[in-house]
């Protein structure tokens, strides 16, 4: 799934960090590659970004000793329209 992500900054399961910057992923250059790659495809970019976060949630959670991690700020948030 991952090979679905435009760009060099994809993330890096499953501490789902940037494999350039080590940011949290999406980074800052991963989300203007995914808006520019999904620019005429708002339901595709929102389906990706859907998908990888339930992935990420499973493997962070794992990672946190089983406490729940909601990552839907991280993942879907900033997707917004403005003035939506």
């Amino acid at each position: 799934m991952t090979d679905l992500v435009p760009g060099r900054h994809t993330p890096l399961p499953p501490t789902w960090l940037c494999r350039i910057d080590a940011h949290p992923w999406p980074c800052g250059e991963a989300k203007l590659a995914l808006l520019a790659a999904y620019a005429d495809d708002r339901p595709g970019l929102l389906t990706l970004l859907s998908t990888l976060k339930e992935a990420a949630e499973d493997h962070l959670t794992q990672l946190d000793s089983g406490r729940s991690v909601d990552a839907t700020d991280r993942f879907l948030t900033w997707t917004r329209q403005p003035g939506r």
